[in-house]
């Protein structure tokens, strides 16, 4: 992320999220599951068994995209919730040294201060590269503001 002019705060509480890769996931999950159940329901040669076991399969994938559709940063007055695939992570904003989104990279990662860094997937410049930008630019400016980053107070 290069150094631009530091972005207005946020009202808080905010929540970033890739919003356009969520649409096409649960869009995707929901006509895929809908047409494997009503080819399903259409072939006559399958038995009940059969019928349950290919609605499961696209159930089963429905749910996996909604998985891959759930992650989210979530900032307030007393820190940020971070919502990726499978684990939430809530963080005091003491705990957040920078927030990073470089070239190349899939997704924004939060330096702690416990010397790790964690990824947060619901900032992604996938689909939408300049909302990416601009949602990493807010969360490091908030986190600066609040936290230990560099122009805290």
């Amino acid at each position: 992320m290069s150094d631009a002019p530091t972005p207005t705060l946020p009202a808080l509480p905010v929540t970033f999220r890739p919003g356009r890769t969520r649409a096409v996931l649960l869009t995707v999950g929901t006509v895929m599951f809908a047409v494997i159940t009503a080819v399903t329901l259409m072939l006559e040669r399958l038995s009940p068994a059969e019928r349950v076991s290919f609605i499961f399969v696209g159930a089963l994938f429905l749910g996996v995209l909604v998985m891959l559709s759930r992650p989210k940063v979530v900032a307030d007055d007393s820190g940020v919730t971070v919502v990726n695939i499978t684990r939430t992570r809530r963080l005091a904003w003491a705990e957040i040294l920078q927030v990073n989104l470089r070239p190349g990279d899939p997704w924004v990662f939060l330096d702690l201060s416990d010397g790790t860094s964690m990824p947060a997937l619901g900032i992604q410049p996938g689909i939408a590269r300049e909302q990416a930008i601009r949602d990493a630019r807010a969360l490091r400016a908030l986190a600066d503001s609040r936290g230990t980053g560099p122009d805290a107070g």
